[in-house]
C-alpha cells in the first residue's frame, strides 16, 4: 500500500511541476524569438523592473503583443505573436524577464 502512495504522490508532483513555467524554457524561448531584434536577454530583462515585468506579461504577454503590433520596426514579429506558440511560451517567457529584471539581483549565465 505504501509503494503505491508513493507512486501516486511521485506522479502528482512530477505532473503539476512539469505545468509550471520555467526559466530556463523563458530563456530559451528568448533566445529562439527574441534574440534576433532584442539581444542578449541580460540587457532585455534588466531593462525593467519585476513589477512592470509583470505587468507588460500579464494576460498571456497581451500588452507585449500591443507594443509589438503598434511598431512598424516589430513587423518580422507579427506572426510570431499571431500564432498559438506565443501565448504557450508566454509564462516561460515572463518567468525568464522576471527573474533577470532590474530589481532581481540575478544575472542570467549565458544568452
Amino acid at each position: 500500500m505504501i509503494k503505491v502512495g508513493t507512486l501516486i504522490s511521485f506522479l502528482i508532483i512530477s505532473t503539476i511541476s512539469s505545468l509550471n513555467a520555467a526559466t530556463y524554457k523563458g530563456q530559451k524561448v528568448y533566445v529562439e524569438s527574441c534574440k534576433g531584434c532584442h539581444g542578449g536577454g541580460q540587457e532585455l530583462a534588466a531593462s525593467k523592473n519585476i513589477r512592470t515585468w509583470e505587468k507588460i506579461m500579464d494576460r498571456k504577454g497581451e500588452k507585449l503583443v500591443d507594443i509589438h503590433f503598434t511598431s512598424k520596426k516589430a513587423e518580422a514579429s507579427w506572426n510570431y505573436f499571431n500564432d498559438r506558440k506565443f501565448v504557450k511560451d508566454s509564462k516561460h517567457l515572463e518567468d525568464f524577464l522576471v527573474e533577470y529584471a532590474k530589481d532581481s539581483g540575478n544575472v542570467p549565465a549565458c544568452n
